[in-house]
């Protein structure tokens, strides 16, 4: 696995885990880049943005950046002029493009958790309230917060247990959707709140 920095949000965890692609200037993703270890030993995989500058020979120049997400949207090319970068470093003299794409990945994890499935307004409601209350008794009693999460943790877990095992006889790619997630992640999801195996 090549190192480069990625995103993700609470909710949708790696379904939708993005990252800053990088495009060459025929159209086409390059590979991680390897960097030997002085030595002579092994070294790292890279495929972070910031690396593609060209200034070695295996290493390919970038021509433009866009966001990447794990569930195979792209987002907009965001194109690198190299005439105005010119000596700079990448990591500085692209970071207006990689915050486009940051922007661009932040919109499409927003029309994700539009498309999921609704949530009535009194559970929304609900949820906010108890998260507000929750953030005020940890100013004033930071153990019974912690209690508090706990018991929502075993609320949680204790009200999606037969939920999980009426959504378990329909388990469709139509339903991962509407949780937000991939078929791995609604499996593992419903897995886990079900206290069944994720594996059979």
């Amino acid at each position: 696995m090549s190192e480069r920095e990625t995103w993700t949000t609470e909710e949708f965890g790696a379904s939708h885990e993005g990252a800053v692609g990088v495009l060459l200037a025929d159209g086409t993703v390059p590979g991680p880049v390897f960097f030997q270890m002085n030595s002579g030993g092994g070294g790292p995989s890279v495929s972070q943005w910031s690396v593609y500058d060209g200034h070695f020979a295996h290493v390919p120049r970038a021509a433009a950046l866009r966001a990447v997400c794990s569930c195979g949207w792209t987002g907009t090319e965001h194109r690198l002029d190299w005439d105005e970068i010119g000596e700079q470093e990448l990591a500085e003299a692209g970071s207006f493009a990689a915050d486009a794409a940051l922007q661009d990945w932040d919109d499409h994890t927003v029309e994700v958790e539009n498309s999921a499935i609704a949530l009535p307004e009194t559970v929304t409601g609900l949820l906010t309230r108890l998260e507000e209350e929750i953030e005020k008794l940890a100013k004033s009693s930071p153990l019974a917060a912690v209690r508090a999460a706990r018991r929502l943790e075993v609320t949680a877990v204790r009200v999606g247990y037969w939920p999980a095992h009426d959504a378990r006889q329909d388990a469709t790619t139509a339903q991962a959707a509407a949780l937000g997630l991939d078929e791995d992640g609604a499996r593992k999801l419903m897995a886990r709140y079900g206290r069944w195996s994720p594996y059979f």
